[in-house]
C-alpha cells in the first residue's frame, strides 16, 4: 500500500444531534451541545449553523467553547429557515428584497467564518425550488441562483462555498437536486472557490452511486465536504454510517483516495429520531467509519480487484470485497 494515499480524516458531527443531552452545565444550548460532542472522543472539528447557533453567543464565545473541547471550526452551514418569508425561496424568492436579505445574510456568515478561522461555508438551498407545475419561471430561478452564488463567492475568495444538493425537502422539487444539475449550475457560476458538499443519504435518494458522484464532482468542480450517514434511499434517513450500505462506503473511501480528498468527514446523522444516545451513536459512527476506511486501505492496491474492475467482472469483484468485509471464504 502507498502510505501517501491513505486518507486519515478529521471527524466532525452534527451538533443539533446532541440537543437531547441533559445534565450538561452550560451558558447556552450551543455550549451544551459542544460539550456533549466533546464527550464523544475522536471529534476534532465542528460545523456551526448560521445564524441560529449564534443567537445566544457571539463568534468569540463559540470559538472558546470549541477550543475547550479540543475542536477546531471547519466551517458554517447557512440555515435560512429562521426567516419565515424564506419559505418561498432564499436566493429565488419572488420578492427582490428577500433575495437581497438572503444574500446579505450569507455574506455576514462568510465574514463570521473568516473571523473564526474557518474556511468553508456550506449552502443547503432547501427553500429554493418549486412544488407545482406553472408555479415557477425556471429560467428566472436558475439565473437568480447562479448570480447569488457568484456574488457570495466573490465576497471573500479565501472562503470556499459548497453547495450541498438534495432532491427535495422542504420544497417538492429542489432547483439543484443532484450532482449533475449542481455541476451544471457551478459551471455557470465559474468561481474557483465554489464546489460541492456530498451527503451520502442525499446521494442515495437522488438515485446515485456515491463513488460515481465523487468522481463527477472532482472531474468538473471541487469536492469541498463529505457528510457521512446512511439510509434506504427513499428520504434523508440520517442513519449510522455503514449500517445499510457498507460496500458503498468502502468504495467511497477508495474514490476519495483517488482524488486526494483531505477534508473533514462530517457525521450528519439523526440519533434523536430513534431516541438513541447521541454520544454513543457518534462513537459508533467513528468506529464504523474507521473500520470501513481501513478495509478500503487494504483493498487500495489489490491487483485482483483492479483486474476484476477493469473487466467489469462483478462476480470476482464482489467475492474480493465480501471476503474483506464479511471475512467470507
Amino acid at each position: 500500500m502507498n502510505e501517501d494515499r491513505e486518507y486519515r480524516p478529521r471527524y466532525a458531527a452534527r451538533l443539533n444531534a446532541f440537543k437531547a443531552q441533559v445534565g450538561v452545565e452550560a451558558e447556552s444550548q450551543v455550549e451544551a451541545m459542544i460539550k456533549a460532542a466533546g464527550r464523544v472522543g475522536g471529534l476534532s472539528a465542528a460545523d456551526l449553523n448560521y445564524p441560529d447557533h449564534f443567537a445566544e453567543n457571539d463568534a468569540g464565545e463559540l470559538s472558546r467553547f470549541l477550543d475547550d473541547q479540543g475542536m477546531a471550526l471547519n466551517g458554517l452551514a447557512m440555515r435560512y429557515y429562521t426567516e419565515p418569508n424564506f419559505a418561498a425561496g432564499a436566493f429565488t424568492n419572488p420578492d427582490a428584497s428577500m433575495r437581497r436579505k438572503a444574500i446579505d445574510l450569507t455574506k455576514s456568515g462568510i465574514d463570521v467564518v473568516a473571523r473564526m478561522g474557518g474556511s468553508l461555508m456550506t449552502l443547503w438551498l432547501g427553500q429554493d425550488g418549486f412544488d407545482y407545475s406553472f408555479q415557477a419561471n425556471y429560467a428566472e430561478l436558475w439565473n437568480r441562483t447562479v448570480a447569488a452564488v457568484a456574488e457570495v463567492a466573490d465576497h471573500n475568495p479565501e472562503i470556499d462555498i459548497a453547495i450541498e444538493y438534495k432532491p427535495n425537502e422542504p420544497r417538492a422539487y429542489a432547483l439543484m437536486p443532484d450532482a449533475a444539475t449542481t455541476l451544471l449550475g457551478l459551471r455557470e457560476v465559474d468561481r474557483p472557490n465554489v464546489g460541492v458538499t456530498l451527503d451520502f443519504a442525499h446521494v442515495l435518494y437522488a438515485d446515485e452511486m456515491p463513488a460515481h458522484s465523487v468522481h463527477l464532482i472532482a472531474r468538473n468542480s471541487n469536492l469541498l465536504g463529505v457528510h457521512l450517514n446512511d439510509g434506504y434511499g427513499k428520504r434523508d434517513d440520517g442513519l449510522m454510517v455503514g449500517t445499510v450500505h457498507p460496500q458503498q462506503v468502502i468504495e467511497l473511501f477508495l474514490e476519495l483516495a483517488n482524488i486526494n480528498f483531505n477534508g473533514v468527514i462530517y457525521f450528519d446523522t439523526f440519533p434523536e429520531q430513534s431516541g438513541l444516545d447521541p454520544v454513543e451513536e457518534c462513537r459508533a459512527n467513528i468506529a464504523n467509519t474507521e473500520h470501513l476506511r481501513r478495509l478500503a486501505v487494504e483493498l487500495m492496491d489489490n491487483s485482483e480487484l483492479r483486474a476484476a474492475i477493469e473487466q467489469q467482472d462483478a462476480v470476482k469483484s464482489q467475492k474480493i470485497v465480501s471476503k474483506s468485509l464479511f471475512r467470507a471464504v
